[in-house]
């Protein structure tokens, strides 16, 4: 048997990506994956990127690491209100601001996507890991998506299991003997709970089962900070769950 780790969307909470971390090593996994953006919208996006750069965790670039990395423009989003749009820009703002060069630089050369290949016993496992989709870092799949979209890329990626994040909501999709599995975020659930979330994959030489995990994290002091900081209350308010004009 071998467990993996995988979580996403840490979005600058260290104090979630802590919890997150400190749950994995209490179950003596080793493996661990992180499907990328790692910054915007908390006041950690340096202490997030460092943390994962010391302890080698292997990620992917997602469409926020890209934006900071190379300056890329904020375009609005028509799901997003007015309210979140100007909140949204002045956030990226100031990751842009306040990350180191250094930081830019290993934000620039994470890999786009992870093929993983893991044996136990007699039989290979392969797992795909994208941080939105295949073809794209900024595809929206939700769990109410066709069917037929997550069996596409399973068969296109030739795996056996298929992990994303971008979304911010958590799920897992089988499909005769396959997954796609959405790890939610770490650090800026879009759930009701605001839970830190990741997946845990259990490899065996008959099957592979995922569980969603969801942890508490000092959420008022990430609220604090925020606050304290140039980054937009607005952001405060979402993970508080208050009522906002957002998708």
């Amino acid at each position: 048997m071998i467990q993996i780790a995988v979580f996403s969307d840490v979005h600058g909470n260290l104090p979630a990506l802590e919890v997150v971390l400190d749950d994995i090593e209490q179950r003596g996994i080793r493996q661990k994956y992180c499907l990328g953006d790692l910054v915007d919208f908390a006041p950690w996006g340096n202490e997030v990127i460092e943390k994962i750069r010391n302890l080698n965790i292997p990620c992917l670039m997602g469409n926020h690491d890209e934006r900071i990395a190379f300056d890329v423009p904020v375009i609005p989003l028509n799901k997003h209100s007015e309210e979140e749009t100007a909140a949204r820009i002045l956030a990226i703002d100031h990751s842009k601001k306040y990350i180191t060069k250094e930081n830019k630089t290993f934000l620039s050369e994470l890999p786009f996507h992870l093929k993983l290949n893991y044996k136990v016993g007699k039989k290979h496992w392969n797992i795909q890991l994208v941080h939105s989709s295949l073809e794209s870092n900024d595809t929206y799949l939700y769990e109410s998506e066709n069917d037929e979209v997550f069996q596409n890329m399973l068969c296109e990626s030739q795996s056996d299991v298929i992990m994303m994040g971008h979304t911010h909501r958590s799920f897992k999709k089988y499909f005769n003997g396959k997954w796609a599995i959405n790890s939610g975020s770490v650090g800026r659930s879009r759930e009701e709970n605001r839970l830190a979330s990741y997946v845990i994959l259990t490899l065996d030489e008959e099957k592979i089962t995922p569980e969603i995990i969801q942890l508490d994290y000092p959420l008022e002091k990430v609220v604090q900070e925020i606050e304290k900081s140039e980054i937009p209350n607005y952001y405060a308010s979402f993970l508080r769950n208050e009522k906002l004009s957002v998708f």
